[in-house]
């Protein structure tokens, strides 16, 4: 149940959707005896879209995530285990063409074949089940072999959790999966602005580990500028605000113990 309300209501929620229904009730209520409040609302949802899509709202909540964690520091030596979450590669486009089709940055793909090869004798967990909202597509795990004979990675070394559909089940499953041992080192690999709420449920089921953050969207001195097209102002945004949501609604439901875990 959770899995399902938490899919629709962060649909619901984004700042887009919320602003153009907005909007759209303001359009039918120009052909009622609300004539006035529809035009009002109307022009007001279309200012609010293109001053939240210009502006650099959605940077500056990406980097208010994206700051939390740095970059892993390897001086302490070689982790014994690495985790990288799914959520980059495409299952159904995969299937569609027949060989994995990979997303957004492909940050967490390239940390595979860096870090099988910085540490040749540390254990690699990629976990990633089937996070369509019907259950109906592949894992995403179906996919992970065949990228890491292109990179060259012995398919051996990588260990695929196939059950988990969102970050809590990434880290209940793994932890069952891989059963850390008391002072091990394990390395938590997934993007800069989903690390805080990761963090968070993998500390909540008892798993220690070493965040490393990759894929960032906003620089370290933190300068935000303009968007120069406003559908790519208002996908920064809803991206931002689909984590934002997503932290509010695993620390009131207990996925996770802090609603900000920090370092």
């Amino acid at each position: 149940m959770f899995f399902i309300l938490s899919k629709s209501v962060a649909f619901l929620l984004l700042p887009s959707n919320l602003l153009i229904a907005f909007g759209l009730a303001g359009v039918a209520l120009m052909v009622t005896r609300w004539r006035r409040v529809g035009v009002c609302m109307a022009v007001v949802g279309l200012i609010l879209l293109a001053v939240v899509g210009f502006l650099p709202v959605g940077s500056l909540l990406t980097r208010s995530l994206e700051s939390r964690f740095p970059p892993w520091d390897g001086g302490r030596g070689a982790p014994d285990g690495i985790i990288v979450l799914g959520g980059e590669i495409s299952p159904s486009l995969s299937r569609d063409y027949g060989e994995p089709v990979v997303g957004g940055d492909g940050g967490r793909i390239i940390a595979i074949a860096k870090l099988a090869r910085a540490y040749p004798n540390a254990r690699i967990v990629y976990t990633g089940g089937d996070a369509s909202m019907l259950g109906n597509q592949p894992p995403e795990t179906e996919f992970v072999y065949p990228l890491l004979d292109s990179f060259g990675v012995p398919r051996e070394r990588v260990i695929l959790e196939s059950r988990s559909r969102n970050t809590a089940e990434n880290a209940a499953f793994t932890k069952d999966l891989v059963k850390p041992k008391l002072g091990e080192r394990w390395l938590l690999v997934t993007s800069a602005q989903h690390m805080t709420r990761a963090v968070g449920c993998f500390r909540r089921v008892g798993f220690p580990i070493e965040p490393y953050p990759v894929g960032w969207h906003t620089d370290r001195q933190g300068n935000l500028a303009l968007s120069k097209a406003l559908a790519d102002g208002l996908a920064r945004l809803d991206s931002a605000a689909y984590e934002w949501i997503g932290l509010v609604a695993y620390w009131i439901t207990g996925k996770t113990e802090e609603f900000l875990p920090s370092p």
